[in-house]
């Protein structure tokens, strides 16, 4: 539960449940591949009390041993689904709120030098991303934005390489332009095509050492 005195996006606020949707496809998927690795563990299990039918082979090893990998894949994405499946991200006039449940904070509008949407193709479809650009310096470790954090070369020279990355579901493109539009339409700086997996992933070793020893 957060604590009392943690600031609150206003009551009108556009509110888009992330963790939710995310949830509903990634658990389904989890439980797909965490029923393979069962399926692995008992045809292991199998060979292992030589009750198999058929003389083994190097082939069906193989096969258990990737069956057994996708299990694993499946209780890691699991976790990961189950602890996000609160977050949110919800825009007011303060700024964009990043909300897990747990722990939450504001990019105010006001450190924003731009807002703009990214895309790239992933098969036939596509991923989205927000990407919020600050006019100053920003605390790249912060316990909540620190893993939308990210280091590239901006859209523009005059914009800064460090900037917050919001992963968003498809469903929520239009919902997310209309909420920038309406509170800072003279930062947005519309939308643009990226390199297939331009989402990337955040810097976790490097913030690790950085807050090495420190609280959370």
């Amino acid at each position: 539960m957060l604590p009392s005195h943690t600031p609150s996006p206003a009551p009108d606020a556009t509110v888009m449940r992330t963790g939710r949707r995310g949830a509903m496809v990634g658990l389904p998927c989890s439980v797909l591949l965490v029923a393979m690795g069962a399926v692995g563990i008992y045809g292991a299990v199998v060979i292992a009390t030589g009750n198999q039918k058929a003389e083994s082979t190097p082939a069906g090893f193989a096969g258990l041993v990737f069956m057994l990998a996708l299990g694993v894949v499946g209780v890691l994405l699991f976790i990961a689904n189950w602890a996000n499946r609160k977050t949110r991200i919800l825009f007011d006039h303060t700024g964009l709120w990043i909300d897990s449940g747990k722990l939450r904070n504001v990019i105010p509008w006001q450190t924003l030098a731009g807002v703009g949407l990214y895309w790239s193709k992933y098969g036939r479809q596509r991923v989205y991303s927000l990407e919020l650009f600050p006019t100053g310096p920003i605390d790249r470790d912060d316990p909540v934005l620190w893993p939308q954090v990210r280091d590239e070369e901006p859209l523009h020279p005059n914009l800064p390489r460090l900037r917050y990355r919001v992963p968003l579901p498809a469903g929520c493109r239009q919902q997310v332009v209309a909420a920038v539009q309406l509170y800072v339409p003279h930062i947005w700086l519309g939308e643009s095509e990226r390199a297939e997996g331009h989402i990337g992933r955040p810097d976790v070793k490097g913030h690790k050492e950085r807050t090495r020893g420190r609280r959370q």
